[in-house]
């Protein structure tokens, strides 16, 4: 729907207090412009609200978040941390039976044809509808599996507030009723199950998202502001894009925990709608779930797509599916430190890092040795700049992954194994 998580690009933040909560930060409404819909009115209490009354509210006024790229962003680590608590074990996870198969074979890798890529993807995509007393919303999703499994972002499957009704709309028009299967706000992704699902779904067909590369052709396709089926096309402009919003989860405005993901950065034009729909190559793989998007902010009276979207990488995302649909939440990968950003020296150069600032013990940091002050540069061989960078690439681990963390030590570079326990509740 979208939230589309659209946001000004920032200046660099304050660090913030880690043992302060702080709430989500919600974007300002762009103004109106033709194809957007007007800011809403500011709310009205129900007393004052005509009885059987409900404001519609599209996708692109549903919880619009700040996105903030790693370059942008300080602070401590916050979601890999909880430092008193003891790590705890994962329960066994059924992997949805998924395509994997391309469908389609480009004869000119370097000229797709893209018309043949959208025709085998378009039936995969579905446009998504929720419906409460106080809002309506919209966004995409994709068909996981013939059971009738729909991967989408949280923020679509929460973007009326809770009591709210579920529909989903296939390519050639059907409309089916759907129920959630599980969330997970921390990496905006949710799983929805169709009721009575026809026989004839047609699954998308997963790709691998860590054989992309910078400037690899791709193809977005998704509900952008309800116009269902559009594809769009664009590269892959960067890989492992740390980027976090605020909560997801749009079922309360309170604080929550922030979506922080290691994403897939591409120019690709994504808009408000294209939130849970499918990035895929140019073969008609899916390798990422459309989520979020930069923005030039309110100030710039331009809204929507400005070159710059992310999409959830589905490696992850169909790590987190899994879970959903066994046991309708998801544990995450921990580490048990806080961290801040720094820099490092490294003979005659310095460097950004994420310094460890605490290590709590019982965790898989203090297991492995890890100390405070210890400056990391590099998590599973990926360069690391900041916090935000070390929080997103766990986020991107499973639990029970064993992961080298290359650290500087007294001016001296080390690779310390560290096997990631499941984050505590």
């Amino acid at each position: 729907m979208s939230q589309l998580d659209t946001a000004p690009l920032p200046t660099p933040p304050t660090p913030p207090d880690p043992s302060v909560t702080t709430p989500p930060v919600y974007a300002r409404h762009p103004p109106y412009q033709p194809g957007f819909p007007p800011p809403p009115l500011p709310p009205t209490s129900p007393a004052a609200q005509a009885p059987g009354a409900r404001p519609r509210r599209r996708a692109a006024d549903l919880a619009i978040v700040a996105v903030l790229a790693a370059g942008l962003a300080s602070g401590s680590t916050y979601a890999v941390t909880r430092a008193t608590a003891p790590a705890t074990s994962a329960a066994t996870t059924t992997p949805i039976a998924v395509r994997t198969i391309a469908p389609v074979v480009q004869a000119d890798a370097t000229a797709p044809n893209w018309a043949a890529t959208a025709t085998a993807v378009a039936p995969s995509v579905v446009s998504v509808k929720v419906t409460s007393a106080r809002a309506e919303g919209e966004g995409s999703g994709v068909i996981l599996d013939a059971a009738g499994h729909i991967l989408t972002n949280n923020h679509v499957a929460t973007g009326a507030g809770s009591g709210a009704t579920l529909s989903v709309i296939l390519h050639d028009g059907r409309s089916y009723a759907a129920t959630i299967a599980g969330l997970d706000a921390a990496t905006d992704l949710a799983v929805l199950t169709l009721q009575s699902p026809p026989s004839d779904l047609v699954p998308i067909a997963l790709g691998d998202s860590d054989a992309l590369t910078v400037g690899q052709q791709v193809m977005a396709v998704g509900n952008p502001l309800g116009l269902a089926g559009t594809v769009t096309t664009g590269i892959v402009s960067a890989l492992d894009r740390p980027v976090s919003t605020g909560s997801s989860d749009a079922t309360t405005r309170t604080a929550g925990e922030p979506v922080v993901v290691n994403a897939i950065q591409t120019s690709a034009a994504i808009n408000p709608g294209n939130s849970g729909g499918a990035l895929v190559t140019a073969n008609g793989q899916l390798i990422g779930i459309n989520s979020s998007i930069a923005s030039l902010g309110s100030s710039s009276g331009q809204s929507g797509n400005i070159g710059i979207g992310f999409a959830i990488p589905i490696n992850e995302a169909k790590a987190i599916a899994d879970q959903l649909v066994s046991k309708g939440a998801a544990d995450h990968a921990y580490l048990g430190i806080s961290s801040s950003d720094g820099t490092v020296t490294e003979g005659s150069a310095s460097r950004a890092s994420a310094t460890i600032r605490s290590v709590a013990a019982g965790t898989p940091a203090a297991s492995a040795g890890l100390r405070v002050g210890d400056a990391v540069v590099a998590f599973g061989g990926k360069r690391i700049d900041s916090s935000l960078a070390l929080v997103a690439a766990i986020r991107a681990r499973q639990v029970g992954d064993v992961v080298p963390v290359t650290v500087v030590r007294d001016g001296q570079r080390s690779d310390i194994q560290v096997t990631l326990a499941a984050r505590p509740a």
